[in-house]
């Protein structure tokens, strides 16, 4: 039996918790050499300005964060200038999703996006839109099997990047 997963916004008391397990993502992203993020990229700051911002969401399975993501509707320069499938829909941008290290692959990262997919829906978003490291084959995995579709690619500092889409 899968534990449930409580989700709600994040709050200033959850950052250290945070940005602890993103730094040991960091470490074990490494470790597989995906050399996605690293001590730049993504900074505490990142995530206390999610919070401050209301865009940082965590789940939660008996009192221990498991995941975490931003959502809005902010994007990269890259992301204005790609040929989005649906261009004129109500979209919004998934930024910073991570499953805490200990609990990794348990289906964690699937059943973050369901319920991030499923209340965009509820609340009249369309269409959603991500990047995606071209060297992340896990990541990559997950959003083919969510049934998002590559419209583009962007090169920024780390390399090569794909963005994704898919309709809600």
């Amino acid at each position: 039996m899968e534990n449930n997963i409580i989700f709600r916004k994040a709050n200033l008391d959850d950052l250290d918790e945070i940005f602890s397990f993103v730094q040991k993502s960091v470490v074990r992203m490494i470790q597989q050499k995906i050399y996605q993020w690293d001590e730049i990229y993504p900074a505490k700051y990142d995530f206390e300005s999610d919070i401050i911002n209301g865009w940082l969401t965590c789940g939660i399975i008996d009192g221990t964060i498991v995941s975490t993501y931003s959502i809005n509707d902010e994007c990269d320069e890259d992301y204005k200038s790609a040929s989005w499938n649906w261009p004129d829909s109500n979209w919004r941008v998934l930024h910073r999703i991570v499953v805490n290290p200990e609990f990794q692959n348990q289906g964690i990262g699937t059943r973050t996006m369901s319920y991030l997919m499923n209340e965009l829906k509820k609340a009249g978003i369309e269409s959603l839109r991500l990047d995606v490291f071209s060297e992340n084959p896990y990541s990559q995995r997950m959003y083919h099997k969510l049934g998002f579709v590559k419209i583009g690619e962007a090169h920024w500092r780390k390399g090569l990047f794909y963005l994704l889409e898919k309709k809600l």
